[in-house]
């Protein structure tokens, strides 16, 4: 699977963890798992989003603000930011999610990076399933990333260990199953 790495905001993402880095004592290697815009962006190459939502996979780490000033491709200028208010226990997320995530190939010195899949991604977006959730998930079909199909058995999946309003849940998968198969027949 190709990852745009070497986007302008794929590079403040390196920065920015970079800075994490030299900013934090790390016992050892620490796993992220990347989640939201950015990981669309990394899969698409067409999100733009400017805060990052990551999972530190090590016990009581709220990491402090860092962020980076970025000019993308299109000149626009941007800060990216670590999205210190990000917890992925308010996100519809599958009990595998950790193993199926996929390496991104930026090299760190004790931050090991990873991406949640494209179908855990998707995923990840239905219990909010705001507009720009909804344009996650079409950019992850559009490009066939994943399909309405892998997203509905992963989401089925994850239901049982949600933690929240489940009707809700339950009405915002039908409409995300819905229009990842609209994008489908588009394609």
């Amino acid at each position: 699977m190709i990852l745009h790495t070497e986007t302008a905001l794929a590079g403040a993402l390196r920065d920015v963890l970079q800075q994490l880095e030299q900013r934090v004592t790390f016992a050892g290697p620490v796993t992220v798992y990347l989640a939201g815009g950015m990981a669309v962006h990394l899969y698409t190459g067409v999100r733009v989003t400017t805060d990052i939502d990551a999972e530190f996979a090590v016990a009581r780490f709220i990491p402090p603000p860092v962020g980076t000033d970025v000019v993308l491709e299109d000149g626009q200028r941007k800060h990216v930011y670590l999205d210190t208010n990000y917890n992925a226990s308010f996100a519809l997320l599958h009990e595998d999610y950790d193993v199926d995530a996929v390496p991104a190939g930026m090299r760190f010195s004790h931050l090991v990076l990873k991406v949640l899949s494209p179908t855990d991604l998707a995923v990840s977006k239905i219990a909010r399933f705001a507009p720009n959730d909804q344009e996650d998930i079409a950019a992850l079909v559009n490009a066939g990333l994943t399909d309405a199909a892998a997203i509905q058995q992963r989401a089925e999946a994850a239901i049982s260990s949600y933690v929240g309003d489940q009707r809700m849940l339950r009405h915002n998968l039908n409409d995300a199953i819905a229009l990842a198969q609209r994008v489908e027949r588009q394609k």
